[in-house]
Formats: C-alpha cells, structure tokens, sequence
C-alpha cells in the first residue's frame, strides 16, 4: 500500500482543519455587537462555528490517529479484524481504522 499518498492527503486535511479551527477562534473571539437583536443572531452564529470547531477536533484527531499508524506500520489495517481496509474505503474516508465489514457491523 502507498501509505505516502494517505500520509500527504492526511497532512494536507490536516492544515486545512487546523485553518479553519483558527478563523472560527477568531470569529468566535470578536466583540458582539451592543442591540440585543443582533447579540441574538450572532449567540446562534457563535453556536453553529463551536460545532463546527468540535467536528473539526475530533477529524484531527482522527487524522493523528491515523498518521500514528502510517508510522508504526499498520495503517491500512483494520484495527478490530486485521483485515486489510480497502482502498475504496480509505480513499473516501482516508483516517477509518476499521474495514468496512466491522464499521458497519456486519
């Protein structure tokens, strides 16, 4: 398996995460504005971009997980079976430690 192509889509999604987790830092860090009707919609955008901030942290982590097994070798292997995971699967979801058969459950 070409574990170099995974390492650079990792690392390329990686930096992209980490630039938005920082534009969403810095939105989240701006003054509100003084009218209530505005503190309103801006209370409502503040929520949307934490969830947005917390789907991104748990893809990086993730992402680490799987770069930690392009390094001990066993990216590309399912962790619950040992099966190989294939590339279908990795190239949709380049991170997954499990094959399909064991992340479906079947």
């Amino acid at each position: 398996m070409n574990t170099e192509k995974y390492e650079k889509i990792l690392r390329d999604r990686q930096r992209e995460i980490f630039a938005r987790l920082h534009k969403i830092d810095t939105d989240l860090g701006k003054p509100r504005d003084p009218d209530s009707e505005e503190q309103a919609i801006q209370a409502e955008n503040d929520e949307v971009l934490e969830e947005f901030g917390q789907v991104g942290e748990k893809e990086l982590k993730a992402i680490d997980a799987a770069l930690d097994r392009i390094t001990k070798g066993t990216f590309g292997i399912c962790a619950k079976c040992g099966e190989p995971i294939s590339e279908e699967r990795l190239a949709a979801v380049p991170y997954a430690p499990l094959c399909q058969e064991c992340a479906t459950g079947l």
